[in-house]
């Protein structure tokens, strides 16, 4: 598809591009505020399968401390999540970083989130089409309750975008975006900081 093969990609490097250079007063700031608040640990690294299921680093803004319990075991979500780490995650700073993921050619703008690896193995054939797209920063299970929707809603709405992805779509779910991080919707599941891990469908 012409859209997606050629068109896509061109338009996430330049917005990606132009998204780091206007926004780069807010990423210092952002960056001074977390460096404090999390010991001088601002940036999250972690290893995510991209399109085909490669795997990347993806980077975000680090939210919770690595505080652990007697046990050596990291406290709880809630525990750790930092007051200026929930105000970043709930205006949706924290994925600001990803533009270099973008930038890179491992993400697009939007798409299917890119989840933990381990992961992998638990999906079935159908959600693992999920991976037959590049990630993106945000997507159609975003804009469709987040972190508030079960997995499997979830990955019913990644295939369903995988199936459906053109120029339209893509303009909706970035409105929508903007829309969801004004009024700050399905940022946590219920009774959870963020959201419970995926154990495979049942």
């Amino acid at each position: 598809m012409l859209y997606s093969r050629f068109i896509k990609p061109a338009v996430d490097a330049l917005a990606a591009f132009t998204g780091l250079l206007l926004l780069s007063p807010l990423l210092i700031i952002v960056t001074v505020g977390l460096s404090f608040a999390n010991r001088g640990k601002p940036f999250f690294f972690q290893t995510r399968p991209g399109k085909g299921g490669r795997l990347f680093h993806i980077i975000k803004f680090k939210t919770m401390t690595d505080d652990k319990d007697a046990a050596g075991n990291l406290l709880p979500d809630e525990q750790r999540l930092t007051a200026l780490g929930s105000f970043v995650r709930k205006t949706s700073l924290d994925e600001i970083p990803q533009l270099f993921n973008v930038l890179k050619g491992d993400m697009s703008l939007i798409g299917p989130r890119p989840l933990l690896p381990q992961y992998l193995p638990l999906y079935d054939a159908v959600q693992k089409r999920r991976h037959e797209v590049r990630p993106g920063i945000t997507g159609w299970a975003q804009v469709n309750g987040r972190n508030a929707i079960s997995w499997e809603q979830k990955f019913e709405y990644d295939v369903w975008y995988v199936d459906h992805i053109s120029l339209y779509l893509d303009l909706q779910i970035l409105f929508k975006t903007l829309k969801k991080v004004v009024v700050r919707e399905g940022i946590s599941a219920e009774g959870q900081a963020t959201m419970t891990a995926f154990k495979g469908s049942k």
